[in-house]
């Protein structure tokens, strides 16, 4: 089958002529590339399972990708590579369930904009919204919460096409060993063309945003978690500085940053100079402290009341490298204090902030938050600086805490490794056996992680 003759959305080659037409697929963060052999754009359930199965006539293995906000080769292929660009848009709204049904191609920004219109909102939400629904969570995307968890954890039901064609719907009624794993799958056992979340009426959040010394948060952080609905904080390596965000209900009224005010501290100020800094950081190592110094004192205290996504959301201009570990809530002052003694013992000059943020325990076969309470604690670094050795003094300390990684995140962790802190490791691969025996969704990557 040449590019000539495919089918209507495929462009490609077969691999009997090596020849392609597809360009190569970069992620966001230019950490990862692949070239597939073909490229698919269906625009239904059913022309997704006819593009499985002419890639399985093919011996092509497949792999959706979204917008590439994961840092890892998850979802790279030299098969069949989908594109959901055509999966988008909103199936249904049941206002007597409370769900909404959403194609598995649909960005985070338009599900939360149409929700917002409805009068609806989902409880949760990580701190972007580019990537595509079913990108999210199938790396298990989280933000911060005392009680409401990952965008995963408010599924309700999941529509997925396995890899012998099937489309399969698991809820915690219908397939329910599916569903547990499916929730976060990894792209490991099919396609996701359709997911349903729980909503709510819109709410408003009562933002508020506060400097606050590294030694003061963390004697607080029990504290400032129990006492907020959603707690987080960001550790400016170098110095001594925090910049904390509490977000809680609020009955009103709207309240949002001024135009001004608004471009000043998330623009200019968050993107901006966080832009310059990266590239003069990278470019000179060693003015990294005296920046660090710089910026984590022009964030001043502010306090904002909006809807949901847009208290929990921010904008991310700038590129960077990312690792991120879940420990369990109660370790997290102790690994990220382990984590400041390292880098002033060190040499490393490290100029992005530290995050730190929390979960509730979850029933996800593979979620970060499975089984316990947990707080996260993410690294970065601008784009093309050196991580390696930062990186990994870092895991070796969540390591020690028996630390889980991030899925769409950077780390060296392996199966052997992944299934000691899992404990439901066995039951995912279980599943995936069964759905996917010939390894159709497999690639490099997941070959590390989930075993042969």
């Amino acid at each position: 089958m040449t590019a000539a003759t495919a089918p209507a959305g495929e462009t490609g080659a077969t691999p009997a002529t090596g020849a392609t037409t597809t360009p190569p697929w970069r992620n966001w963060a230019g950490t990862v590339s692949a070239r597939p052999a073909r490229e698919a754009t269906p625009a239904t359930a059913e022309e997704v399972a006819d593009a499985i199965r002419r890639a399985a006539e093919d011996g092509l293995r497949v792999k959706t990708v979204g917008t590439g906000h994961s840092f890892t080769a998850i979802a790279a292929t030299d098969g069949l590579l989908i594109r959901p660009d055509l999966l988008t848009g909103i199936r249904r709204i049941d206002r007597t369930a409370m769900t909404v049904t959403v194609e598995s191609g649909t960005p985070l920004k338009r599900l939360n904009t149409v929700l917002a219109r409805e009068g609806l909102s989902l409880a949760n939400m990580g701190d972007i919204m580019e990537q595509t629904v079913a990108g999210a969570i199938s790396t298990g995307t989280h933000g911060t919460g005392r009680d409401s968890a990952s965008l995963s954890a408010q599924i309700t039901e999941v529509e997925l096409v396995t890899a012998d064609g099937s489309l399969l719907t698991c809820s915690r009624e219908e397939n329910p060993e599916v569903f547990a794993a499916a929730r976060i799958g990894l792209g490991a056992l099919g396609v996701i063309t359709a997911i349903t979340f729980a909503v709510e009426p819109l709410f408003l959040l009562r933002a508020r945003e506060e400097p606050m010394s590294f030694d003061r948060v963390t004697a607080e952080f029990d504290a400032l978690y129990a006492e907020n609905e959603h707690f987080e904080f960001y550790w400016f390596p170098h110095t001594g500085n925090c910049n904390t965000k509490r977000n809680n209900r609020s009955a009103g009224p709207a309240d949002p940053p001024g135009a001004v005010r608004g471009w000043i501290e998330d623009e200019l100020l968050s993107n901006g100079l966080l832009q310059v800094a990266g590239s003069l950081g990278r470019a000179v190592p060693p003015v990294v402290p005296a920046l660090a110094r710089v910026g984590s004192r022009v964030l001043s205290a502010r306090t904002y009341t909006d809807i949901p996504y847009k208290v929990f959301t921010s904008p991310r201009r700038v590129r960077f490298v990312e690792m991120e570990y879940a420990v369990e809530r109660g370790a997290a002052v102790a690994a990220l204090r382990e984590i400041r003694a390292m880098i002033e013992r060190s040499p490393l000059k490290v100029g992005f902030p530290v995050e730190v943020r929390t979960a509730p325990a979850d029933d996800i076969a593979l979620s970060t938050a499975s089984g316990r309470e947990s707080a996260y604690i993410a690294v970065h670094l601008y784009r093309g600086t050196p991580h390696r050795a930062y990186f990994t003094a870092v895991e070796r300390i969540m390591t020690a805490y028996g630390g889980r990684p991030h899925w769409g995140k950077l780390h060296t962790r392996d199966a052997e490794r992944l299934a000691e802190v899992y404990p439901r490791f066995g039951e995912f691969t279980a599943v995936r056996d069964r759905l996917d025996p010939e390894r159709r969704f497999g690639n490099d990557h997941l070959r590390r992680v989930l075993g042969s």
